[in-house]
């Protein structure tokens, strides 16, 4: 006899059909961020919209200056011209350190300390971009929950996209657009101790380096240059097991800072410690950080140090358009390709082929004039 077909009715094993579960998202909030999505603002509504401290805007605002499309280039300096004589009324604090250390946490608690005093705070974080993908995982505002949904603080995480220092290509420009939005308090957080610094030193009042206690040597893996810049450094995690070590690494930063030469400020460096998890030494920290304001802003630095900033981001700026528009010319990209290949064949050197693409472009300019 041949087997009897099997019939699905007559199996033990059935799957229901379940309750019908809603969407994650609402229709009608769907459609309102397309409608938002979808509309264009103005140069005079996204002015508004700043002035007024809608933060939605300046997101968008600040989105328009990190787009590299020439339509949102445009844009965006109209509106930072109309923000520019409503800014650069704020102090602006540079925060760097070593992967691990504890910046996110350590913003947030002294974040929080900042906004309980009365201030309106900003705060630029940079996240590292991924040199493959040239992504970036902009998870800032999951590590500050308290202070990300603080009426008086806002929060903007950047990706780096190559820049030196760790600091996003356009982040002194959405200074400029926080400080016209009522912010009086800017932190620019970096992604790290990198090789140039100089970059976040050169559009901030007050540097401030964190360094990890009991990590082996606590000079090592810190550059000089970088302790130079510091005005002030910050043993975090200075709890529990880890006090003893924090006390003796602010020991030893503390005689070395004596071997540097004096700051143009007027202003000694200090070494402390602190503890975000249970918000032990922020309060003197943030004193730290006010008594320095104070100084340099009586000695006449603050104003001084200004000044050379926006004569640095001249030279700045002009080398990043000599770069981009280098780099976009279609004859300079063909001949890239070509030195590229004759360089691999082992024909020219590198050198040769920088000279011969610099004198190529150099004619492209003279002849357009």
């Amino acid at each position: 006899m041949e087997p009897k077909e099997a019939n699905q009715n007559d199996s033990a094993l059935r799957v229901n059909d379940g309750i019908p579960q809603p969407p994650a998202i609402s229709e009608e909030s769907v459609q309102r961020f397309k409608s938002i999505r979808r509309q264009r603002l103005s140069v005079d509504e996204y002015v508004d919209g700043i002035l007024r401290g809608d933060r939605t805007i300046l997101s968008r605002a600040i989105t328009l200056v990190e787009s590299n499309l020439p339509a949102h280039h445009l844009l965006a300096q109209e509106i930072i011209q109309r923000c520019l004589p409503l800014s650069g009324n704020s102090f602006r604090i540079g925060i760097t350190g070593v992967p691990g250390v504890g910046k996110s946490s350590f913003i947030e608690t002294l974040g929080m300390h900042v906004v309980e005093q009365g201030h309106k705070l900003a705060v630029l974080a940079i996240d590292p971009s991924s040199e493959r993908t040239k992504g970036s995982i902009l998870g800032d505002k999951t590590r500050m929950e308290n202070l990300s949904s603080h009426p008086q603080a806002f929060i903007r995480p950047s990706p780096s996209a190559g820049s030196l220092g760790g600091v996003a290509r356009k982040t002194r420009e959405a200074i400029y657009l926080c400080e016209a939005a009522g912010y009086d308090i800017i932190f620019v957080e970096t992604v790290g101790v990198g090789q140039s610094e100089t970059t976040v030193h050169s559009m901030v009042d007050f540097f401030l380096l964190l360094a990890l206690a009991g990590a082996g040597d606590e000079l090592q893996g810190i550059k000089r240059g970088i302790m130079e810049m510091a005005d002030a450094i910050v043993i975090t995690k200075a709890d529990g097991d880890n006090v003893n070590r924090a006390l003796r690494a602010k020991t030893e930063l503390q005689n070395a800072l004596h071997f540097f030469p004096p700051s143009p400020s007027g202003w000694r460096p200090l070494v402390q410690t602190c503890s975000a998890h249970l918000k032990q030494g922020i309060d003197e920290i943030w004193q730290m950080i006010e008594d320095f304001q104070q100084q340099v802003q009586a000695n006449g630095y603050f104003d001084l140090n200004r000044r050379q900033q926006a004569k640095f981001w001249i030279h700045q700026t002009l080398q990043e358009m000599l770069t981009h528009s280098l780099y976009q010319h279609h004859e300079i990209i063909k001949l890239i390709e070509k030195l590229e290949q004759e360089v691999l064949q082992g024909n020219i050197t590198s050198f040769e082929a920088a000279q011969r693409l610099f004198d190529q472009y150099s004619k492209l300019i003279t002849r357009k004039d």
